[in-house]
């Protein structure tokens, strides 16, 4: 006689217990719910007492009190200059770049260098429930090695910063095509295009970069509108403002991310939403050079897809995306004197999905769903600024910050652990931030 007892299919990884915020289209908030994982993906989500029924897994993780949402994205930053935190603050932009950071990074960006300051950037980013980052940095193939030995998603970009009639042509993504050629297959890493910005490339090499990026269906990533002087010499130089001058070189008709966009103007946007490049917010950032607020209010109005962005810690000083989150929304709701603009579901669907499909890969990241990759984490509740809790989205976007991250799981794998990281010694990240630090001083204008 055959028995009816039903055999739970085994998994990796279930996470139970949990109330979790899918950020699929529907949105719902799932209480007392669970995750299980099985080959890097999310094999399915249910009430707990469904999925312990239906699998069983070789290691459970208990969530109870604990808000799991989908792994954050930072679509802008440059980790490699970790190192650089604190350095040269409270000064303009102009004299931080050319004084500071551009001499030092000429003195100091080697592969070691940089290999070193990404795993530690990489490890802050972990601990900061961020799971995927969008790069621009010089050293790629090194940033490579340190994001796969942290396990740790990323879209390498090296920097293209050139005037006109001194870049080989021929030579522009060259670099990137061969990166993606030696790490083809890994699923942690991607490369994009990124040409700095308009006024570090002439307009041969932007045109160039489009008709690869065009060709090779890349990603490309660059700053733009980030400074009243930027547009002002824009206009002066190209005749036109910035968002019709990369239409008019081609690169709208790429998958285009820009980041900062401050001083975009209302009449450019229809343009980006049409095309549908993204928009990646630095707020903190923003705010500390004084460059100004991002308008986020006709943004949404001509539905551009807006997401989020640290962008490096020498001009912000963290990679806490969950801050960024916060900050942002009260900041503009101030601006506009409305207390409703901003609602907390939105801000979070900046950081994930919204995200995800500023990268064009929403059809794997960005929201749990069964069959996406298990890109999660996890946020501790089960403490006094954790509780009492209300509204999920309010407590993620508005009370918890980077302190509440407990697990992080990505590409299926923990890395991190009861806010312990699994691949990265962190004492020896510590050691070796010490080490630069004295390099670094060394190097100093005094």
């Amino acid at each position: 006689m055959e028995s009816n007892t039903h055999k739970p299919t085994a998994v990796y990884l279930i996470i139970k217990d949990a109330c979790i915020l899918t950020m699929d289209a529907k949105r719902p908030v799932l209480y007392n719910s669970a995750i299980a994982i099985d080959n890097h993906r999310i094999a399915a989500i249910d009430d707990t007492n469904t999925i312990l029924k239906q699998y069983a897994a070789e290691q459970v993780i208990d969530a109870t009190d604990c808000i799991i949402i989908p792994g954050l994205i930072n679509a802008h930053t440059h980790i490699p200059m970790s190192y650089f935190k604190g350095l040269a603050d409270d000064l303009p932009l102009d004299k931080w770049l050319n004084e500071y950071i551009w001499p030092l990074e000429g003195k100091l960006v080697k592969p070691d260098f940089v290999y070193d300051a990404t795993l530690h950037g990489a490890a802050e980013m972990v601990k900061n429930g961020i799971t995927l980052a969008s790069d621009m940095y010089f050293e790629g193939d090194a940033m490579a090695r340190a994001f796969i030995k942290a396990g740790v998603r990323c879209i390498i970009g090296e920097p293209l910063i050139e005037e006109s009639g001194k870049t080989p042509l021929q030579d522009i993504g060259k670099l990137a095509l061969d990166l993606l050629n030696k790490y083809k297959g890994n699923p942690l890493l991607d490369f994009s295009l990124a040409p700095h910005a308009i006024y570090t490339n002439g307009r041969d090499v932007l045109e160039r970069c489009a008709e690869i990026a065009f060709e090779q269906n890349l990603l490309v990533h660059m700053h733009l509108s980030e400074s009243r002087k930027e547009v002002e010499d824009c206009h002066n130089i190209q005749g036109t403002s910035p968002v019709f001058y990369l239409q008019d070189i081609g690169l709208l008709d790429t998958k285009l991310i820009l980041a900062h966009g401050i001083w975009i103007k209302e009449e450019e946007m229809p343009l980006l939403a049409e095309k549908n490049a993204s928009v990646v917010i630095c707020t903190e950032s923003n705010l500390k050079l004084g460059n100004g607020f991002t308008p986020i209010k006709n943004y949404l109005k001509h539905k551009v897809n807006l997401c989020f962005g640290t962008d490096g810690v020498a001009s912000n000083n963290n990679l806490d995306l969950l801050a960024e989150m916060d900050l942002t929304a009260k900041v503009h709701k101030a601006i506009y004197y409305d207390p409703t603009f901003l609602p907390a579901e939105l801000v979070l669907a900046m950081a994930t999905i919204n995200a995800a499909k500023a990268i064009h890969k929403q059809d794997e990241l960005g929201s749990l769903e069964a069959g996406k990759l298990a890109d999660i984490t996890v946020l501790d509740c089960g403490n006094v600024e954790g509780q009492p809790l209300h509204n999920p989205y309010s407590q993620v976007v508005y009370a918890l910050g980077g302190k509440a991250v407990r697990d992080v799981i990505i590409n299926g794998e923990i890395v991190l652990r009861n806010k312990r990281l699994t691949r990265l010694d962190e004492a020896e990240l510590v050691s070796k931030a010490k080490y630069y630090k004295a390099v670094i001083e060394k190097e100093l204008p005094r």
